[in-house]
């Protein structure tokens, strides 16, 4: 299996499309475009939730690799973050991937993560059930208590918080174990 460690936006553009377009997955009528943000937080303000706004975290498993050293490493732990609201019948998803830095160089600077088509689509799945609950007011279908957690469990190393872009926010998944 070959281990994409580029982040490939196309990837999840055309995945998002799929899954919209051939699955109907929100089979609403409404266009949704996908957009990418790598500045966004988690942090909703009244005046964005007040324009229909919402946010959901997804914890992915990715590759790095080091743009220094070329080193590559996986994680179970890669936070996706979505924000995304449905305006007058036109659906907007904005996306930020969040990065990890290289535990050789430990020069700050984080690494985007790449991810296998199997992880975009559960990721994506998991953000159309949140928003045929949030935008269009569908019973969520997983009771999985809202974890995301991946369905195969892979052996990583623990989770070094002071590597990972989205600890240093605040905003890293929440330990499910």
């Amino acid at each position: 299996m070959s281990r994409s460690t580029d982040w490939t936006p196309s990837l999840w553009l055309e995945t998002f499309d799929e899954l919209l377009y051939d699955d109907n997955e929100l089979d609403y009528g409404d266009p949704w475009s996908l957009n990418f943000s790598y500045s966004q937080t988690d942090t909703v303000t009244k005046e964005e939730r007040k324009k229909g706004w919402k946010i959901y975290s997804h914890c992915a498993y990715g590759n790095f690799q080091c743009a220094s050293c070329s080193k590559t490493w996986p994680s179970a732990r890669v936070v996706v973050l979505f924000r995304y609201r449905l305006l007058r019948g036109r659906g907007t998803v904005i996306m930020r991937p969040f990065g990890q830095a290289c535990r050789r160089c430990q020069d700050d600077e984080f690494d985007l993560p790449g991810f296998a088509k199997k992880e975009v689509e559960q990721a994506l799945l998991r953000l159309f059930s949140k928003i045929r609950k949030n935008c269009y007011g569908e019973e969520d279908d997983d009771d999985d208590g809202g974890s995301s957690a991946c369905s195969t469990k892979v052996w990583t190393k623990p989770h070094e918080k002071s590597l990972c872009e989205a600890c240093i926010m605040g905003i890293c998944c929440q330990d499910d174990d």
